[in-house]
C-alpha cells in the first residue's frame, strides 16, 4: 500500500511525505538501499538523468552528483548525505540544484519481523519565494507523486521477488550486453538483490569487474571467467539499427552466432564452469503466424528473424554438452522510453500522429522492461528452467489495441494510421518482420513456474513506465 501525506500546497517550506509497507523487515530494506544500484533502480526510466558521481556509501559527507534535464536545459544537481541512523534512517540534502531548499529523508519503521513502512520525507522551497511556488510549485508536487509512486512500487515489486527467492544463495554472475536496454536495468537488480556482477565489455574496461572480450575473436583473458555461478548473454546487434540491407542483416546474424558460440566454447573449457546460462534469443523465433497462440513447444516459423533466432539458439550447444543449464530467453517487444520500440513511438504520438500500422490486426507481444529483468532472475533461480522460455506478458494484444491504449496513456488521438505500403517503403523488409508480422506468443514456461508478473496488462505496463 503507498499512502501520500499533503501539506497545504503554499506553506513555507513545503512538505512531501510518502509512505509504503514493504513485505520485509527494516533492517532488510535498509540493506537493500546500502547496495550498489539503488540509485539506478529508483531513477524513472522516463527521466533524463547522469550520474557524473555515486556516492560510496550512505554516511554522512558522501556526495552524489548528477546532471538532470529540465526541458531544453541541462542542471548540476548535487545531494550530501547528512544523517545516517543504520536501520533506521538516512538523510540527504541538496548542496547544488535546482531547489532553494531540498531535503530528504529516508526512514523505515518496523511493523513486524517480516514488515516494515518505507517512508520518504522531503522538505522543499522553489526559488523565488511566494512567485516561486505560485507559478511551479503545482507542477514540482505532481513530479513528485509520479516518482515517489514508481519509486515505491519498484522497491516493493523487487523486495517481493527477492524475498520469494530467500533460499537462493548471493551468486556471482557474468553479463554481457551489460550496457544496453535489458543489460543496464538487470545490472542494478542483481547487485540490489545482494549478487556480485562482472561485466564482458567490448569498450575500455572502466569497473574493477570489468572483463574485456572481442564478440568476434572471443574471451581476452578466458581465466578471469573462473567461478561466475552463472552467465547472462545479451549482446548482439541492434535489429532495428539501420535498413536491412545484405551487408546489415549478416551483421545480426554474426553478432549473435558468432560471439555466441565463442563465449559457450570458453565456458565449456572453463575448470569451474558456471552452472547457468540464460542466453537472449527472440520472439522472432516464431515468425508470422497470425493469431495462433504460441508456446515454447510450437514450431519455429519461416524467414529471415526465424532462422536467426534458431541458430543462435543451437550457438549455445558447447555449454548444453558442457553440463551448463542452459536457458534461451524469447523476448517480445521491450516497453521502456529508455530505448526500443516505445522510445521510437513516443515523439509520434505525444505529437497526436500516431495511428494503427497495416491493417492493425497483428498481435504484437510485448513485455515491460521491469518483467524482462524479474524474468532474468527467475530464471536464474528456477534450476527446472531449461531450454526455450518466452518473456512476453501473459497479455498480447493487437497492434489496433496497443495503438488506442497507448494513446489513451498519453490522453493523444490515434487517427493517422501508417498503409503497409508506407510501412515497407520506409523500413523495406524489416516492416514486414517487425511491425507487420503477427506473433502471439504465451510465457508458458514462465507462469507455470510461479513467475508473478509486475505488469500483466499493457495499460500498467504503459502508465509504470511513462509514469502516468
Amino acid at each position: 500500500m503507498i499512502t501520500t501525506l499533503r501539506e497545504p500546497p503554499m506553506s513555507a517550506p513545503q512538505r512531501f511525505v510518502v509512505r509504503t509497507e514493504l513485505p520485509v523487515s527494516a533492517a532488510e530494506a535498509f540493506a537493500w538501499h546500502e547496495r550498489p544500484g539503488a540509485l539506478d533502480r529508483l531513477t524513472p526510466p522516463w527521466e533524463s538523468v547522469q550520474v557524473v558521481q555515486r556516492a560510496d556509501n550512505l554516511q554522512p559527507g558522501q556526495q552524489v552528483k548528477i546532471q538532470v534535464r529540465l526541458g531544453p536545459l541541462t542542471v548540476p544537481w548535487i545531494a550530501e548525505h547528512t544523517r545516517y541512523v543504520p536501520g533506521v534512517e538516512f538523510q540527504d540534502v541538496q548542496v547544488r540544484g535546482p531547489f532553494a531548499k531540498f531535503e530528504h529523508t529516508h526512514r523505515l519503521v518496523p511493523q513486524d519481523g517480516n514488515s516494515c513502512w518505507l517512508e520518504d520525507d522531503i522538505e522543499y522551497a522553489l526559488p523565488g519565494g511566494r512567485l516561486g511556488r505560485w507559478l511551479a510549485g503545482p507542477a514540482i508536487r505532481r513530479k513528485l507523486e509520479r516518482m515517489f509512486h514508481y519509486r515505491h512500487t519498484v522497491l516493493q515489486a523487487d523486495l517481493a521477488q527477492a524475498a520469494s527467492q530467500s533460499g537462493l544463495s548471493t551468486m556471482k554472475v557474468l553479463i554481457t550486453g551489460a550496457t544496453g536496454l535489458v543489460g543496464s536495468a538487470l545490472v542494478p537488480l542483481l547487485t540490489t538483490t545482494g549478487h556480485e556482477v562482472s561485466r564482458l565489455v567490448r569498450s575500455q574496461p572502466t569497473e574493477p569487474n570489468d572483463i574485456p572480450w572481442d564478440p568476434a575473436q572471443g574471451i581476452l583473458h578466458p581465466a578471469r571467467l573462473e567461478g561466475h555461478d552463472a552467465v547472462v548473454h545479451l549482446a548482439g546487434e541492434n535489429i532495428a539499427g539501420a535498413r536491412w540491407t545484405t551487408a546489415f542483416k549478416q551483421r545480426i546474424r554474426d553478432s549473435r552466432l558468432v560471439g555466441t558460440r565463442r563465449l559457450c566454447e570458453t565456458l565449456a573449457k572453463l575448470s569451474h564452469k558456471p552452472k547457468t546460462l540464460v542466453c537472449a534469443s527472440a520472439i522472432g523465433y516464431y515468425g508470422d503466424r497470425g493469431g495462433e497462440a504460441l508456446t515454447e513447444t510450437s514450431a519455429p516459423g519461416e524467414g529471415f528473424l526465424p532462422d536467426v533466432c534458431r541458430e543462435w539458439e543451437a550457438a549455445c550447444e558447447p555449454a548444453r554438452q558442457a553440463g551448463i543449464r542452459v536457458v534461451n530467453l524469447r523476448i517480445g517487444v521491450v516497453l521502456s522510453p529508455k530505448g526500443g520500440a516505445l522510445a521510437q513511438m513516443l515523439t509520434p504520438f505525444r505529437l497526436g500522429g500516431g495511428g494503427v500500422v497495416g491493417s492493425g490486426r497483428q498481435y504484437w507481444s510485448w513485455i515491460a522492461i521491469d518483467d524482462v529483468v524479474g524474468a532474468i532472475l527467475h530464471c536464474l533461480a528456477h534450476a527446472e528452467l531449461s531450454g526455450p522460455v518466452n518473456a512476453t506478458a501473459p497479455s498480447p494484444v493487437t497492434n489496433h489495441e496497443f495503438t488506442k491504449t497507448l494513446g489513451a496513456v498519453l490522453h493523444r488521438p490515434t487517427v493517422i494510421p501508417m498503409p503497409a505500403f508506407a510501412a515497407r517503403l520506409a523500413l523495406g523488409e524489416m516492416a514486414d518482420a517487425l511491425l507487420l508480422s503477427s506473433t502471439r506468443v504465451l510465457p508458458q514456461q514462465l507462469q507455470s513456474t510461479g513467475y508473478h508478473f509486475r505488469c500483466p496488462t499493457l495499460e500498467s505496463a504503459l502508465r509504470h513506465v511513462l509514469g502516468q
